[in-house]
């Protein structure tokens, strides 16, 4: 092994060792990281032993400790031990996992994680799927499966006629959604103006009326997108209900799961998300509660032809299915790491009791840390988890509205800043909040402790002073 390589494993050695001990926030300013890696290009090369060497030196007080235990501000997950050497292999063994000719093995293990997947979340087994580089795009890929299935239903062919005076397709989603599904029906050419956003309950979920309201009368080509866990409190949209409202207008339906989707692994938790199975496509994250390293998304599709027909770049639209599977037929990319390696990884090691007992052990440790946070004075629970999400917000006595709010950022600020655990904002019901959202396989109860201990660290000495 050369000394570079020898130094980036003793170097991720001491990373994951550290974790414990090291602040969770990265402690680094901007004007220290410029000054550590900006400037001209060297004229002359240097040694890789030198250039590791450097970066080992420079880059660690700019990076947070997101792998580690005590990581709450948004939904990252923290490496699995197999998934993470898994990785490390893909890097070396240097494959485009795009054909199966380019890359044999890379096809076939990713073609299996794919199948352990639908399996574990109880999802339909003839369905296809696409290992991506996130959530995002596999937004995209399957909201490109379905623009190709709606629009081929009213006679238009937009893979080889594109948009340009394509029937209009309309995109009904909630008010609690993800930006990341603006974002595809942008890329998609779909257009923003297309999204029509429907009202949630109290509990942030779309009720059947509102649905029904919105689809009745008229008969534009729709999709559908339902919230499997909203990003702010993990709320689960009535699925069972809405989608059959939604089939029987012809409505296509697309599961934002980015992280909830991995509850169906937990008997506890599935009841959530039932009837999730009888939508048309499905889109979730590896690097979330499956912990991964970053990136991977799965894109999961019932209709295998539109799927490949939106993302193949060959002549023939029939999906085969009794020879080698290319990932090129149902991924955006064409060059692409086999990302699918790290999830076979992880779901070996994991097993689906493993899986089932990590979604189980986060969504315990997040109430925990809501409720102990909660009882802090100066604390309030803005939303008790139902699965791994929660929100709390801090007061002042006396304090307005917008002066609480001020007060909530800087609660969360100041938290962060005795790197002993790390939160983030967020705006819900018109307050600021602070996020809890747990999925990292290391968070265990120390963790939770540490957390709770941190705030009231913070809140002893701060709701005290006067506005």
């Amino acid at each position: 092994m050369s000394t570079a390589l020898d130094l980036a494993y003793h170097a991720a050695r001491a990373w994951i060792d550290g974790l414990d001990d090291r602040s969770v926030a990265a402690t680094a300013s901007l004007s220290d990281l410029k000054r550590s890696f900006a400037g001209p290009l060297p004229p002359e090369g240097g040694s890789a032993e030198d250039v590791i060497q450097a970066l080992v030196r420079d880059a660690g007080a700019g990076m947070h400790g997101s792998a580690g235990g005590r990581f709450f501000a948004w939904v990252v997950g923290g490496g699995l031990e197999s998934a993470l050497a898994a990785d490390w292999l893909v890097a070396t063994w240097d494959q485009n996992a795009a054909l199966y000719s380019a890359s044999p093995a890379s096809a076939v293990v990713e073609e299996t994680a794919g199948e352990w997947i639908k399996d574990l979340l109880d999802l339909p087994r003839d369905a296809s799927f696409a290992f991506t580089s996130g959530c995002q795009m596999a937004h995209m890929t399957s909201l490109a499966a379905a623009r190709a299935a709606l629009l081929k239903r009213v006679g238009w062919n937009v893979e080889q006629d594109g948009l340009f005076g394509a029937p209009e397709i309309r995109v009904l989603t909630s008010d609690q959604r993800h930006v990341t599904i603006d974002r595809a029906v942008r890329f998609l050419g779909i257009g923003r103006n297309a999204i029509e956003q429907l009202n949630t309950d109290a509990d942030g979920r779309i009720s059947p009326a509102v649905l029904d309201g919105a689809l009745s009368g008229n008969s534009k080509p729709a999709i559908l997108v339902l919230n499997a866990a909203d990003l702010n409190i993990g709320a689960c949209d009535p699925f069972r209900d809405l989608i059959p409202i939604a089939h029987a207008a012809g409505a296509w339906v697309h599961i934002d799961g980015a992280f909830g989707l991995f509850a169906r692994a937990s008997r506890t938790y599935r009841h959530l998300l039932d009837g999730v199975e009888m939508a048309d496509s499905w889109a979730t994250d590896g690097h979330k509660w499956l912990n991964v390293p970053f990136d991977c998304g799965i894109a999961i599709i019932v209709d295998r032809n539109a799927h490949r027909t939106a993302m193949t770049s060959n002549a023939s639209y029939v999906a085969p299915v009794t020879v080698a599977r290319d990932q090129i037929d149902w991924n955006p990319e064409y060059s692409r790491r086999a990302r699918g390696v790290p999830v076979y990884a992880a779901l070996r090691e994991l097993g689906r009791d493993g899986m089932e007992a990590l979604v189980d052990r986060c969504c315990a440790h997040c109430a925990s840390i809501v409720e102990g946070i909660g009882e802090l004075p100066g604390a309030e629970i803005l939303a008790r988890p139902t699965l791994n999400q929660g929100l709390l917000g801090f007061t002042r006595p006396g304090a307005s509205p917008g002066e609480n709010d001020v007060f909530t950022d800087e609660t969360i600020q100041k938290i962060n800043a005795t790197g002993e655990a790390f939160f983030s904002g967020t705006t819900w019901r018109n307050r600021r909040a602070m996020r809890v959202s747990v999925v990292n396989w290391r968070t265990g109860e120390q963790d939770v402790k540490r957390a709770i201990a941190a705030a009231a660290s913070v809140l002893k000495s701060e709701v005290a002073m006067p506005i």
